[in-house]
């Protein structure tokens, strides 16, 4: 996600590494990688050089301060190198923002959304997801199915709908969409429904008849909020698309679909800059759950591989019991965490999204998160799967012999096994680094408790070794591994010499 520009910021956060002042010559420099990055994101020109020059202007004529106080009131030396990025972040953010994700209700109180865009977009599965988003703030939502052109639109809501328990009001064969939202608003408001999903019809591009229809339909119903989707796969198309919808319509935001699979991102860049309509959300992924509230600092800090633990704290607490991860957290400080817990977390992990996903939200592991495997976790499962109860709560005792038979039951190699042993061991032993040092990972619950347990650090950690490579090849696991498997065979060796000495007294 978004590699190409992460990559630009990141090649000038190197140029500029041991650097003792920033000059406009150093300046310079970086910002050529920058500008390089975004010009192959598909950013406007236009935006590239507003935001090039306010950079250079920031970076060049402000003091930079090298002392420091963190969140804690400690004093830190900040590098000249790290207030450029600071800059960076900052203006990234305005770039992109502000945005205010919530969506307006009228004075009665109900919450309606107008979706516009063009076919292909994803309007669709993005009302679907709007549903869901409403249904779990405790409202209840009618989606409208407006799109009489597209084949099996109308097919496709109503699946959507019934799959998250949401009715969907469909009109008469041939009536218009106009007549059909406001039939639907009627009966919302005859039949208590307190939020209103509008999916319209789109068009393979803007024409007249499209914008005609759309203002009709926003003429009748008065919705009070009326998003824009689009595909960031479509890169500066997308851009000159808002823009046409933005010349014709009022709009109040956009819905940006596909971000995931997006490796340039300057559609998500540019957009606001261009037509002045902020993004409100993001659209990730095919399944219902994957709709998430926009924020231009997170998105701006995951450019510039410092990850967004705001967004993955938010992930979290919509996945996991706040008091059952207490309770875990608890159990593992007390040395009791075992293979029963740590295939809870690989699920828990695969609900909060895709893991490179997961992992680029965390600052540790920045571009490591690009080279894990997401079948590593099904190859994980899969072993675990394979042993006894006894085996994932004591895996030291998994010997050369349970080896062979696990890997048997899982489809894997022996060695995949005792290497997950390896991982599982020094996991393990990091459980109280995690949030150490009343960092920001000890906002995520459970990890408040750990973060007392040790002051160490995860930073340098390599994520395939954790939760991936079965069998990769990764050396220090190996290593690891055969260390593992060198103290349980101590531990027997010891354990047989005192029965041999039992015996002999």
């Amino acid at each position: 996600m978004l590699e190409t520009l992460t990559r630009g910021f990141k090649n000038a956060r190197d140029r500029l590494a041991g650097v003792r002042a920033l000059s406009e010559e150093n300046v310079a420099e970086a910002l050529q990688d920058v500008r390089a990055s975004l010009l192959e994101a598909d950013v406007d020109y236009a935006v590239v050089k507003r935001f090039l020059a306010r950079v250079q202007e920031r970076a060049i004529g402000e003091k930079v301060d090298t002392r420091v106080r963190d969140a804690q009131g400690q004093r830190i030396k900040v590098s000249p190198g790290q207030h450029f990025v600071a800059i960076c972040e900052e203006e990234l953010s305005q770039l992109m923002g502000p945005v205010d994700p919530e969506l307006r209700a009228d004075a009665g109180g109900v919450v309606s959304v107008m979706l516009l865009g063009l076919q292909g977009v994803g309007k669709t599965t993005v009302a679907g997801k709007l549903a869901r988003k409403l249904s779990r703030e405790g409202r209840r939502p009618l989606l409208v199915a407006a799109d009489i052109y597209r084949p099996a639109a109308v097919q496709q809501l109503q699946t959507l709908g019934a799959s998250i328990e949401v009715p969907v009001h469909v009109g008469a064969a041939g009536e218009p969409p106009a007549e059909i939202c406001t039939a639907a608003r009627e009966r919302a408001a005859r039949e208590g429904f307190d939020a209103i999903v509008y999916d319209t019809a789109g068009r393979l591009a803007i024409d007249d008849a499209l914008m005609l229809e759309l203002d009709e339909v926003a003429q009748r119903t008065h919705p009070g909020n009326t998003l824009l989707v689009c595909d960031a796969l479509m890169g500066r198309d997308a851009v000159n698309v808002a823009r046409g919808f933005a010349e014709r319509l009022h709009l109040d935001g956009l819905v940006m679909t596909k971000l995931d699979g997006d490796s340039r991102g300057g559609a998500a860049l540019a957009v606001k800059a261009v037509t002045g309509v902020p993004i409100k959300f993001l659209g990730t992924g095919e399944t219902l759950d994957r709709l998430e509230p926009f924020r231009p600092e997170g998105l701006a800090s995951r450019i510039l591989g410092m990850g967004d633990i705001v967004g993955l704290v938010r992930d979290f607490e919509e996945v996991v019991d706040t008091q059952k991860a207490e309770e875990d957290a608890e159990r593992i400080l007390k040395g009791r965490f075992t293979m029963e817990d740590l295939l809870t977390q690989l699920r828990t992990i695969q609900k909060m999204g895709p893991l490179r996903e997961v992992l680029g939200k965390l600052p540790i592991f920045g571009d490591m998160a690009e080279q894990v495997d997401e079948r590593e976790l099904t190859k994980v499962e899969s072993m675990i799967h394979s042993m006894t109860r006894g085996e994932r709560q004591n895996p030291a005792c998994i010997d050369k012999s349970r080896a062979g038979r696990i890997a048997r039951g899982s489809g894997r190699k022996p060695r995949d096994v005792l290497d997950l042993v390896g991982r599982f061991a020094q996991m393990r032993d990091m459980m109280g680094s995690l949030g150490g040092g009343g960092g920001l990972l000890s906002k995520l619950p459970g990890m408040g408790q750990l973060a007392g347990a040790g002051g160490g650090s995860m930073a340098g950690l390599d994520p395939s070794a954790l939760l991936g490579a079965a069998g990769g090849g990764n050396r220090q696991m190996r290593r690891s591994a055969a260390k593992q498997r060198s103290a349980t065979k101590r531990k027997r060796k010891a354990a047989r010499k005192s029965r041999r000495k039992g015996r002999k007294k």
